[in-house]
Formats: structure tokens, C-alpha cells, sequence
């Protein structure tokens, strides 16, 4: 992609495709979604796409505005042969893109599912967004230091601290946990975050159901923000990562939204 391969990877089939998208910092899509996509393979088929800076993907040195990561994602379905419309399943960040590609590109979108996602006017409201990266763990990372810490990886990758992942799955995604902590990419879109939120504040909400999966833990300003903005939401007692702490709950309610 661009000279920089991005990661997708498909799964089942059906008659519809979910497309899972990760949100900021987070080192393996791969298998932080894989608890959940495992509950649409019956009958569906999933992709999981990996920007560039995240798993299995190279790290780019493209800039990462929404014009450019979106047009990224769909030539990598392009390439990948895989053909919409798509179930969009952001988390977190990924929520902005989503919607976005609903503007854009109406056609190719047949719902959001969102996970805890963030939404335009979440940012418009805040003085600052906190940023989940810290400087001093990208020193650790990018110096080496990171490996000689006992448990980092099992602390800080939620699918192997919620026990969803075996030992050799939790064996590679600590490898890439490694790789893919921090990149320059992941800072770049918290970067390009104030200017990504206004460019889908600026257009129409797009005309397809949003659905909202949200986190107890937000203030009820962002709950409000998120309620506002779907179609339908879910408050659910769980963290940030709302799909591995409610994963049965979700896979069913996306599915009965389809019926």
C-alpha cells in the first residue's frame, strides 16, 4: 500500500462482511478483536484491517489525516478482493474513520457498530484530549528496555489480561506488542486528531444506523455525546475495551440488529 504492505485479514462467509477497526494504540487488531469476531463466523464474514504503524502492517511515512487513511483502508479491501457494502466495527479513535467513510461513501457502508467510539463532537467539547500514550513507554519500547520489564506485555494487552488469548497466541501478540508499541504512526494520528474530528464535524451525520456500544467508565458528558449521536446505544459495565468484558452481549445485539 503506498509501499507500505497493510495487513487485512478475512475470514467466513456470508451474506455480510464486518469490517473491525482498532483504535489508537493498540499493537495487535488482530487479536484484540479476535474474541469477538469468533462469534460471527457461522454465518459471516469478518475482516480485520491493520493500519499502518499496528500488527502485521509496516509502518508508513504517509501523513495519517482522514483523507489518506480512509483511501489506505479501502484500497487495501480492494486488493484484499474483499467487496461492500461493510458492517463498520470501529473501537475508540477508529469510531472518527467510520463515520467519515459513511460520509464519504454512503453506498459502501450498511451500519456502524461502535465500540465505545469516538464521535466528532466529543472533541469539540474537550480543551484537550487525554492521550493514552506515554513518552516514557515509547523510550522503553523503542530502546529495547521494554523486554527486560517482567509482565509489560500481559499488563498492558487486555486480550491476554482478560484470559481471551491461549499461550501461543499470547506468545505473538506479545512479539508484536514489542514491534508495534507506540509507533510513529500511532503518535502521528493522536497528532492529527483535532483536525481529523473536524473535518466529519464539519459534514452532515451520515445516513446509516449507528449503533453505540459504550463504557460506564466515561463521564456522563461522553455518554450523552455518544447516546445522541446512534441510532440506538448500550451502556455496559465494562472499560474502555468494552468488547472484552461484554463480548457475548455485543455479538448478539449487532446480530439481532440485523434480522
Amino acid at each position: 500500500m503506498n509501499d507500505h504492505p497493510i495487513h487485512v485479514y478475512s475470514e467466513g462467509e456470508g451474506p455480510n462482511t464486518f469490517v473491525f477497526m482498532s483504535g489508537l494504540g493498540t499493537s495487535s487488531p488482530y487479536y484484540d478483536f479476535k474474541v469477538l469476531y469468533e462469534k460471527f463466523l457461522d454465518n459471516h464474514q469478518i475482516v480485520i484491517i491493520e493500519r499502518p504503524g499496528y500488527g502485521w502492517s509496516d509502518i508508513t511515512s504517509n501523513d495519517r489525516d482522514l483523507r489518506t487513511v480512509l483511501e489506505e483502508s479501502r484500497q487495501a479491501l480492494k486488493l484484499a478482493g474483499i467487496e461492500g457494502p461493510y458492517n463498520l466495527v470501529p473501537h475508540s479513535l477508529a469510531g472518527i474513520e467510520a463515520i467519515y467513510w459513511a460520509q464519504e461513501y454512503p453506498e459502501e457502508v450498511s451500519n456502524i457498530f461502535g465500540l465505545d467510539p469516538l464521535v466528532p463532537g466529543y472533541y469539540e467539547q474537550q480543551e484537550e484530549m487525554d492521550n493514552p500514550l506515554s513518552p516514557f513507554i515509547t523510550f522503553l519500547a523503542r530502546s529495547g528496555l521494554m523486554r527486560q520489564q517482567p509482565g509489560v506485555c500481559e499488563d498492558n494487552f487486555f486480550a491476554i489480561k482478560k484470559g481471551h488469548l491461549n499461550e501461543n497466541e499470547t506468545e505473538i501478540a506479545c512479539t508484536l506488542f514489542m514491534r508495534r508499541v507506540m509507533t510513529k504512526n500511532m503518535w502521528e494520528e493522536y497528532r492529527s486528531l483535532e483536525e481529523n474530528s473536524q473535518l466529519v464535524l464539519n459534514n452532515d451525520r451520515p445516513n446509516v444506523p449507528i449503533y453505540t456500544f459504550i463504557s460506564s467508565e466515561n463521564d456522563e458528558d461522553w455518554q450523552k455525546i455518544l447516546s445522541d449521536y446512534s441510532d440506538e446505544s448500550f451502556l455496559l459495565d465494562a472499560h474502555h475495551y468494552v468488547h472484552l468484558d461484554e463480548t457475548d452481549f455485543i455479538a448478539k445485539k449487532i446480530l439481532e440488529s440485523l434480522e
